[in-house]
């Protein structure tokens, strides 16, 4: 049978699932899939969920639904304080430790990571977007926590290009997650291991689109899917764009959505402003 649900969908409900009341949750930039995980801790069991942000340069309680237009909207209409970067890296990621998704262009059995380069750094064959502060985190955060919308074997790889993020530490024990569009992820001893299977999907499945045997916790549970509250939040509140959809797709695919979300936004806009006219 097939699920009721999208990947983006188990994502960010899995995402949202790792938080707790009161902590303090940190988006970068161009990550729409790990704000609305976010917004849904706090829209159900984490109601006092703090968040910040580079988008806008703030720090709020408040949220509003997920946007293309006025992406900086839910930043700076309400916060609680505004902050430029530096001020966040020194201040909010040392001393706080707050809880942050990261995606990796590659992730290898040791759970290091890499967003810097694909090819030997001298001369590499692609340059990624970099590290942001991840190299300065990971060897002393708790907490590593990670997201990969589209599972393949050329992100999940034997050993990573460049080791921009850390992720086993020896002698250090930390909580180490991964949640991808087809299961999630821990370390054990040191190396990645499948920890459950989102429904519908194979061990066979998951093993065939990553590029290093995994171990396999034992037992091997399902992923639990999203609720009809979760997935009704999801579409109607919190993201009725779908603007998550857009981390899950690559290409012309996601140019076209791309598209079609800012004119459904714009559309929405424009019947706003007929239903409630503004006064000078």
């Amino acid at each position: 049978m097939k699920p009721e649900f999208t990947p983006d969908e188990i994502i960010a409900t899995c995402i949202s699932r790792r938080l707790r009341d009161g902590d303090i949750v940190v988006q970068g930039l161009s990550t729409p899939l790990t704000l609305a995980g976010y917004i849904l801790a706090k829209c159900t069991y984490a109601p006092n969920l703090v968040l910040a942000s580079a988008v806008g340069m703030a720090v709020t309680l408040d949220w509003k639904p997920l946007s293309l237009v006025h992406d900086e909207a839910m930043w700076l209409d309400r916060p609680l304080r505004r902050m430029n970067f530096p001020s966040i890296c020194r201040e909010i990621l040392p001393t706080l430790e707050p809880r942050e998704f990261l995606r990796p262009a590659q992730v290898d059995r040791r759970g290091h990571f890499n967003n810097v380069c694909i090819g030997d750094w001298r001369r590499p064959r692609l340059r990624l977007p970099g590290c942001g502060g991840i190299a300065d985190i990971t060897p002393i955060y708790r907490r590593v926590e990670l997201y990969v919308p589209r599972h393949d074997a050329r992100v999940f790889v034997e050993a990573v290009d460049f080791i921009s993020g850390v992720g086993h530490v020896p002698d250090r024990p930390r909580d180490w997650y991964l949640v991808s569009d087809l299961a999630t992820f821990d370390l054990h001893e040191g190396h990645v291991r499948l920890l459950t299977l989102h429904p519908g999907v194979s061990q066979d499945d998951v093993q065939a689109r990553t590029g290093f045997p995994l171990q396999v916790a034992q037992p091997l549970r399902q992923t639990e899917p999203p609720t009809a509250e979760e997935l009704r939040l999801l579409r109607e509140e919190i993201d009725p764009l779908g603007i998550r959809k857009l981390e899950t797709v690559g290409g012309a695919a996601r140019a076209q959505l791309l598209k079609e979300i800012i004119h459904r936004e714009m559309q929405s806009q424009r019947r706003d402003s007929r239903t409630y006219p503004t006064t000078q």
